[in-house]
């Protein structure tokens, strides 16, 4: 203990001990310079010939259904939506990840808790109707205005259901202050402006 207060009060030891450290901040900083130049030169070459597949590869008809699998919104604790725009109850999942259309409950393209300006209460409907063949229009002005700070998150986007399963999670956009949603009862948003700001 003794000799190690000793020597900890040495100028020379002291001061290697400050130029590893300033030779680590520096090394740490360069890097972190390096990743950004390099993520967005390859952001600029996947931009230019990125493009969202607006159609589902598959064909609607039941038949074709048993033999497809389907991608859904996963995270529901009652509620899915699947990747051809079909609300279902957990219970009426097929096998293939498809909602069963034959259900009593299943819905396509339902906005149930959305309001005019694409804000929804319930995600899974938020991304049903974001689904919709008409809302095409909107969403490709919004990725043409897309600030960059989520072209990096959109341009990872392969289709239309995965652009939906983004643009309806809760973002910056949907809270206040970082820690309050402007709207708690439509923070899911598929349009192009926020939520609107509820008074306190």
């Amino acid at each position: 203990m003794m000799v190690l207060r000793r020597l900890l009060r040495k100028r020379w030891v002291l001061g290697v001990v400050f130029g590893l450290s300033l030779i680590y901040f520096l090394t740490s900083t360069l890097k972190q310079e390096e990743r950004p130049i390099r993520d967005r030169t390859l952001l600029e070459v996947r931009d230019s010939d990125h493009r969202i597949p607006w159609k589902v590869r598959f064909n609607l008809g039941n038949s074709s259904r048993q033999m497809t699998q389907c991608r859904n919104s996963i995270q529901g604790k009652t509620l899915l939506t699947d990747e051809l725009g079909y609300v279902c109850e957990r219970k009426d999942l097929l096998v293939n990840s498809c909602c069963n259309v034959n259900a009593p409950s299943t819905r396509q393209y339902i906005c149930k808790s959305c309001l005019a300006n694409g804000c929804c209460s319930i995600y899974e409907y938020c991304v049903s109707c974001c689904l919709q063949p008409d809302k095409q229009a909107l969403l490709e002005r919004f990725l043409n205005r897309a600030a960059e700070g989520f072209q990096n998150l959109f341009t990872a986007v392969e289709d239309h259901f995965e652009l939906c399963l983004a643009k309806c999670r809760t973002s910056s956009q949907s809270v206040q202050h970082e820690n309050t949603y402007r709207n708690p009862q439509a923070k899911y948003c598929y349009g192009e402006s926020p939520p609107e700001l509820l008074p306190v």
